[in-house]
């Protein structure tokens, strides 16, 4: 009876320690597979932002409220990357769309299209606001009003795109006005906003 239950009992040991010695390997594999889980959730992750792929943050966005004619996106402009960003473009299905600043010019504040796009230095901010460079609304197809969402899509230099979502709201201050009465343009759209903008205080 010994010598058979002894054969057996060392080969039942021998049998429980080679499961633990597989259930040792198999939570290593494991703890490997949760080591390679961060890539393989990275897609899901950038896909569930893809809204937002990244090249840059766009902090407190807003448009100004408007009738119709004209009006401006505004917000903060967030490079957390080691190289600059440029974006060249920005599109709205509500309107034509153009990267504007205001700039001197014969000692007068004018606004203009601003040339070679707006740069966001790397590991820094840039504000896009009344008085300031702005996201330009050409020529609206209806009027936004106040707690109206917009989405807009900047175009980087590098042919990324990104896109953000903006609220309306109405906005007297820095005496920004693209009429001479609110959200009222005039036939000559270039010569209004560079009379009635001037820099934020």
């Amino acid at each position: 009876m010994r010598t058979t239950t002894s054969p057996f009992g060392s080969r039942r040991g021998s049998a429980v320690a080679l499961a633990t010695a597989v259930a040792l390997v198999a939570v290593g594999a494991a703890g490997c597979g949760s080591s390679d889980s961060p890539s393989t959730a990275q897609p899901a992750s950038s896909a569930s932002a893809s809204a937002t792929p990244g090249v840059v943050t766009i902090r407190d966005p807003w448009v100004k409220a408007a009738d119709k004619g004209m009006t401006a996106a505004f917000g903060t402009l967030v490079n957390d990357g080691d190289t600059d960003v440029t974006v060249t473009g920005a599109t709205t299905a509500l309107s034509s769309m153009e990267l504007h600043e205001m700039a001197m010019k014969d000692g007068t504040m004018v606004m203009r299209q601003k040339q070679g796009g707006i740069v966001i230095k790397a590991r820094s901010t840039h504000a896009l606001e009344p008085g300031g460079d702005h996201l330009m609304l050409m020529n609206l197809t209806r009027p936004v009003q106040a707690g109206d969402e917009l989405t807009f899509t900047l175009t980087f230099a590098d042919g990324r795109t990104q896109q953000f979502s903006a609220v309306a709201k109405p906005f007297t201050g820095a005496q920004e006005s693209y009429a001479p009465g609110h959200g009222e343009p005039t036939t000559g759209m270039s010569a209004t906003p560079e009379m009635s903008m001037s820099p934020a205080s």
